[in-house]
């Protein structure tokens, strides 16, 4: 399998998610801007979506994945296959029986994340009636998961890839079509999710009959339990929840301090987020899904060389393409937050102050890219205790942080300290693999950022000259003029880096890699 074709395959996939995901946050600013309505929204999804990545995508697949490449290299695709029923079973019946606690519970969870949402008692009310009409979607998503899990496993990455496409499609629709009908407008966006869910749970079955996966469900609850690899993979899901929890657990705490600051400081934490998201998902997150089961393959290969040359090749792209990503975000981030949401209830006040925490989020992008393609390092080795020490104290360090930061610069502190703490999770993770001997850098990396460093200055200073001389937020009336001046400037950026990468001797055969 070629890695590189592979990951360009996955990042294209992954592009569409993103530009409709863009599309949707744009519409999304434009309909309801940033206000109280519009914070109550963002934290109600974020609940769901929060158990959903610790329990469902974070815990589960770094549990799994290793697991099941176990169970397919060496028993063969019936241990395989009984094994997927057995965890789907565990799973769906965890996840309904969280979503009726949480349909429940919901008032409670509200107010212990958003605290500060009391002051608007409509926009409390409407969040709790959303996060109990959204809470259903964990159900969804740990299938898509667990679908996840199984393909990628088998080689498959495109559907994995394309799924969040669905989710997006749905906001869109609704956005244009339903909020315009409801008498309050936002309880559309809370009914795209739930659809948006069955549709991506939709899509799985035909992939997963494909290639003979397709789980089945046992109507007893505990009948999962009694496989030994179930219990492994719980045994492994225990420690891994606190090791993906540390940046979801310091977004939940973010959301808490932003709600007590300006109103619609989460809304425009929020659109940060969405834009530092973009180059995360099409670098870090892609690179991690196709590391994870080729590391795990040569770990029960117990292959170190190529254990160890895998990983090369992964932080070597993820330096080539995230910095020039972190230097892109950083100058252009009001041409950026502009031309993306500047439309309709989306004032010039909110373009300065969601571009405040982009700044801050670009300084930790390298950070946060690392820490997606140094964990599956140690997932693949089934070591998930040395990952959740370093969670933890970053988790502690991100939030000293924020007692230094949000003072002087309020949501931009939240962003900055998220960024740095991801910089120092990756750090500890470098060292941890160093210390053990799991990776030795192959020569050449001095040349490496000799090369690259020319290249970061020359791009960062065609943006910043570009940005400069536009007046993008007074553009709003010409939004296809912003538009296209935006995608010139950008192409002049991306030509110009990889125009002095050619120059300083990078070449693409160098990259390429196989597995």
């Amino acid at each position: 399998m070629n890695l590189l074709r592979t990951l360009a395959a996955i990042s294209s996939m992954t592009m569409l998610s993103r530009i409709t995901g863009l599309l949707r946050e744009s519409l999304f600013a434009r309909a309801f801007g940033a206000g109280a309505y519009t914070d109550a929204f963002i934290v109600a999804f974020r609940i769901p979506n929060l158990l959903r990545r610790l329990f469902a995508e974070g815990a589960f697949s770094q549990a799994f994945v290793p697991i099941l490449s176990e169970y397919k290299n060496q028993q063969g695709e019936a241990a395989s296959k009984q094994l997927v029923d057995h965890v789907a079973t565990t799973l769906v019946w965890a996840t309904l029986i969280v979503s009726l606690v949480g349909i429940v519970g919901a008032p409670w969870f509200v107010y212990a994340i958003a605290t500060g949402l009391e002051k608007d008692p409509g926009a409390f009310d409407a969040a709790v009636w959303m996060t109990r009409l959204m809470f259903p979607y964990i159900c969804f998503m740990s299938f898509v998961a667990l679908a996840g899990g199984v393909l990628n496993t088998w080689r498959e990455f495109k559907i994995p890839a394309f799924t969040p496409v669905l989710l997006n499609l749905s906001f869109i629709v609704a956005s244009l079509f339903l909020a315009q009908h409801l008498q309050q407008p936002i309880y559309a966006m809370a009914i795209a999710v739930f659809v948006g869910g069955v549709l991506q749970v939709a899509i799985q079955v035909p992939a997963l009959i494909k290639v003979g996966m397709l789980p089945r469900l046992s109507i007893n609850p505990a009948s999962g339990l009694k496989d030994a690899g179930v219990r492994r993979v719980l045994k492994k899901m225990g420690p891994a929840v606190f090791a993906v929890s540390a940046a979801q657990i310091s977004l939940m705490i973010n959301t808490s301090i932003a709600s007590r600051l300006a109103e619609g400081s989460i809304s425009w934490l929020s659109y940060a987020d969405r834009l530092m998201e973009f180059p995360t998902a099409m670098l870090g997150v892609a690179l991690g899904t196709i590391l994870l089961p080729s590391l795990s393959k040569a770990n029960v290969d117990g292959d170190k060389t190529e254990y160890s040359s895998l990983l090369d090749w992964g932080l070597r792209l993820t330096f080539l393409l995230a910095l020039p990503a972190a230097v892109g975000m950083a100058t252009l981030a009001t041409p950026l937050i502009a031309t993306l949401f500047h439309y309709g209830k989306f004032s010039a006040e909110a373009v300065t102050m969601s571009t405040e925490p982009l700044v801050a989020y670009s300084l930790g992008l390298i950070g946060i890219i690392l820490v997606k393609t140094l964990a599956p390092a140690f997932y693949a080795r089934q070591d998930i205790r040395t990952p959740v020490k370093i969670a933890i104290g970053v988790l502690i360090a991100t939030q000293l942080m924020n007692l230094i930061f949000v003072p002087y610069i309020a949501v931009a502190g939240l962003a900055l300290s998220i960024g740095l703490g991801a910089c120092l999770n990756a750090s500890f993770l470098y060292w941890g693999l160093r210390k053990r001997g799991i990776y030795q850098p192959k020569p050449g990396w001095l040349t490496f950022f000799l090369r690259l460093l020319p290249a970061l200055a020359v791009m960062g200073g065609v943006a910043a000259y570009g940005a400069a001389r536009i007046d993008w937020i007074a553009m709003q009336a010409h939004p296809l003029l912003r538009a296209g001046a935006l995608g010139l400037l950008i192409c002049a950026c991306a030509v110009t880096y990889f125009g002095v990468l050619l120059v300083a001797g990078f070449r693409f055969r160098d990259f390429k890699r196989s597995a």
